[in-house]
């Protein structure tokens, strides 16, 4: 696979590759020879030669320009941008029956999600990509969700960045492709258990839902609005991130692929 996907001694960031998606993603890159630059406000447990962590917050821009200037000190340039940084903060818009209380949408949450989500992948592909465009090369994946394509009770603020990341994707292809630099999305659907399922967000989404934790984990076993009939795992999202990282993908942009197991509204 690494002779076919040809990633080696490629140059790739990854926001938010301490845990979760961005952790399998880096994981896989760098076993097909990938150096690969994490920027995370969490330092991550993987070690390899060829990671390196820096760091960051994704919504403070010169932050965002020091870690990349140390990348290219270090690594020499940069091919690729894994925009998987993100938040989700469950709330609802009205709350019948705790109006302003804790679960209901408010300014702060609401900044929140849209700084991390939409003002970050802003912020760091403005950068990154003037590298990828003086180089004329480079790919750049936006980590969009299932939610984005169909929204999401409860988490109609972080379906609605998700939405308008896949926007930011077509439009972003459309500006790049004349540089040579692609533009792709990636919606994971329902994933296999990770660390970022905590009891924090899962307190606050069983109640937008109308649920006990009980039942809202009894949920995740149930399987039936996914044709393929299981939860997908992190490394088959990765494996799709690390292919369109690839040459092999090369008259693919502007798209945003559900990994979703066949699950869709209908």
């Amino acid at each position: 696979m690494s002779d076919w996907l040809d990633l080696s001694g490629r140059i790739v960031v990854v926001t938010g590759g301490s845990s979760g998606i961005g952790a399998s993603v880096v994981t896989q890159l760098l076993s097909l020879g990938t150096k690969v630059a994490n920027f995370d406000i969490q330092a991550s447990e993987i070690t390899h030669e060829n990671l390196l962590f820096i760091e960051t917050d994704v919504t403070n821009y010169e932050q965002i320009r020091s870690s990349v200037d140390t990348v290219i000190s270090i690594f020499g340039t940069i091919d690729g941008l894994v925009n998987n940084a993100g938040i989700n903060l469950p709330a609802l818009l009205i709350d019948s029956g705790d109006a302003g209380g804790q679960y209901e949408l408010n300014e702060v949450k609401y900044n929140k999600m849209i700084d991390i989500n939409l003002k970050g992948t802003f912020f760091i592909t403005q950068i990154v990509g003037r590298i990828l465009v003086e180089k004329q090369s480079g790919v750049i994946i936006n980590m969009s969700s299932e939610s984005g394509l169909e929204g999401s009770e409860g988490q109609s603020v972080y379906a609605a960045t998700k939405a308008a990341m896949n926007s930011l994707t077509r439009s972003w292809a459309k500006e790049l492709a004349k540089h040579n630099v692609r533009v792709v999305g990636v919606a994971p659907g329902i994933m296999e258990e990770t660390g970022l399922r905590t009891l924090a967000y899962e307190t606050a989404l069983a109640y937008t839902r109308n649920k006990t934790i009980a039942e809202l984990r009894a949920g995740y076993n149930d399987v039936s609005a996914i044709p393929i009939g299981r939860s997908g795992r992190l490394s088959e999202v990765a494996d799709l991130v690390i292919y369109y990282l690839s040459d092999r993908a090369s008259y693919i942009t502007g798209v945003t692929t559900n990994v979703s197991g066949g699950k869709t509204r209908g």
